[in-house]
């Protein structure tokens, strides 16, 4: 699996993250693009959780700095793969198989506040029944957000 080939350069935006056990190790170079809530059932099914808040980022900017041999991708018949770590299930990332540099890390995953805040919420055509969506004035769409590179299907 080719994870890590970025040009990471240790600065003040540099943010890091791992997995849940520690094996997986990561650093994303340079400001993170928009975040938003996903409210699919695949996110539903992947996290256990009504809804999947993540940021785009550039795949060049992310560097796997340990742990890139658990690092495993469930490819779909459609949509981004998810990546996840083979140890500990912890998802990650997702990635466009088509186009590796459209990329989202999960927010749960940085060490620390990774500085961006959700602005949408996309799929809510399929959100989940037992927790209802906030009214946190956030715009919602029935499907994935217009634009948006990594809107899988539900």
């Amino acid at each position: 699996m080719d994870l890590g080939s970025g040009n990471v350069a240790a600065d003040e935006q540099t943010r890091t993250g791992g997995c849940l056990c520690g094996r997986v190790r990561f650093e994303v170079a340079g400001p993170l693009g928009p975040a938003g809530y996903c409210h699919c059932t695949r996110c539903q099914r992947r996290t256990g959780t009504a809804a999947s808040p993540q940021a785009r980022i550039d795949g060049s900017a992310l560097r796997i700095v340990a742990g890139e041999d658990v690092v495993r991708a469930y490819r779909l018949s459609s949509g981004f793969e998810k990546l996840f770590c083979a140890e500990c299930g912890a998802s990650l990332f997702a990635r466009n198989p088509s186009d590796p540099s459209q990329m989202s890390v999960r927010l749960g995953a940085f060490d620390e506040d990774p500085g961006v805040r959700p602005s949408w919420r996309q799929y809510v055509a399929y959100a989940a029944e037992w927790e209802p969506i906030p009214d946190d004035g956030l715009p919602r769409f029935d499907e994935g957000k217009p634009g948006s590179f990594n809107a899988p299907a539900p």
